[in-house]
């Protein structure tokens, strides 16, 4: 339908598809996901802006993570499910991408944050060069499809070490087991707050940080609000940040950057709906941009922590990183990345991340609505 005529629903997005229409095959249901990080579309789900924009084409708006279907749950990090966004950590989505899963990238996020890795100050590991021939302890689950918390700690772990000229070879690494999925725990965000409705396996422990505080191993890592978190509350001595080094390649990790993906079948057939979700995406972050205090409570409710370690974690200008773009650094770090999973065999082919990017919606909204960069 086009314009705003009587009987009519009135169509924010005047540009769609190029050709003016406005939602001109109905979607009956919208998947979402996004990881508990900051992001975009995190602040759009839980502010109520993409119920909102989606109200007027009766869409029906369904949590991937809240579902009771496991199936549907795995979604968050397989995304086998047409008609689904998901923003959040790239590996799980390189993975679907390399082992068939028809998606596309429609942006990127950069948000900087603390990559730590850890030791108690009784092992005697200051700097990157004393973990030469010490036991670094590393997870590994048993039943997922993609590992990607063993992947995000050899990531950091290899650009550290590559730092001094050393290599993973030079390390003993020590595999700590974890049984079931990731999609066991049904989630339910209640108030902005994110609590486990079911459990298969009980409450989970970090079996890292037990083996260091035993002085099983020498050295472990962990990232983000929590890392800073457990530093803290355990006296851990930090022997190097890779979040904070100037070389991004250095910085990239699962989060840096996140990627916003749909399915192919959603642009294919409504790609009006994957450009208004990205029009509220960076419309959500626009309003972050400029409201400081209150996206840093949205922070930590969305990482369940609080407001000091946010800005520990993620800087006291967090609000003003939330940017989805396409931008050339974070290209050339998710083909890093792709690489990087390859190598360690986490995915069996890599990919020319340039090929996986439909920048179609992007460039519709950034001309149209003349959102600032």
């Amino acid at each position: 339908m086009r314009g705003t005529g009587q009987g009519r629903i009135p169509c924010p997005l005047h540009f769609l598809n190029g050709l003016g229409n406005c939602m001109s095959k109905t979607l009956d249901t919208l998947w979402y996901t996004h990881s508990p990080v900051p992001t975009g579309l995190g602040i759009a789900v839980e502010s109520g802006r993409l119920a909102e924009a989606f109200r007027p084409y009766g869409t029906n708006i369904q949590a991937l993570r809240e579902s009771s279907d496991r199936e549907i749950r795995e979604a968050h990090f397989d995304h086998h499910l047409d008609n689904s966004v998901r923003h959040g950590g790239n590996t799980p989505a390189i993975w679907a991408k390399a082992s068939g899963k028809n998606t596309r990238v429609l942006g990127l996020s950069w948000t900087d944050e603390v990559q730590l890795i850890l030791t108690t100050p009784e092992s005697g590991v200051k700097t990157i060069r004393d973990l030469r021939d010490r036991r670094f302890g590393i997870p590994k689950w048993a039943n997922v499809q993609i590992d990607f918390g063993r992947a995000q700690a050899l990531r950091a772990l290899e650009n550290a070490l590559q730092l001094e000229g050393l290599n993973i070879g030079d390390v003993e690494l020590v595999d700590y087991p974890y049984g079931g999925k990731h999609s066991d725990e049904q989630i339910r965000h209640v108030f902005g707050a994110q609590i486990a409705l079911k459990s298969t396996q009980g409450k989970r422990r970090n079996n890292e940080l037990i083996g260091l505080l035993r002085g099983d191993i020498d050295a472990i890592f962990a990232k983000g609000a929590h890392a800073v978190q457990l530093a803290d509350e355990f006296g851990l001595h930090v022997v190097i940040d890779t979040g904070s080094h100037p070389d991004p390649m250095v910085r990239s990790n699962i989060g840096t950057p996140r990627t916003l993906t749909v399915d192919q079948h959603m642009l294919d057939e409504h790609f009006d709906a994957a450009a208004l979700i990205v029009e509220t995406v960076l419309r959500a972050e626009q309003w972050a941009w400029s409201h400081a205090d209150e996206t840093r409570r949205f922070l930590a409710r969305e990482l369940n922590t609080s407001e000091y370690f946010v800005a520990a974690a993620y800087g006291e200008d967090a609000h003003r990183r939330l940017v989805t773009r396409l931008e050339e650094k974070s290209l050339l770090a998710l083909q890093d990345l792709t690489y990087f999973l390859h190598r360690h065999h986490f995915i069996e082919r890599a990919f020319d991340v340039r090929d996986w990017v439909d920048a179609r919606p992007l460039e519709a909204v950034l001309d149209k609505t003349r959102l600032a960069i």
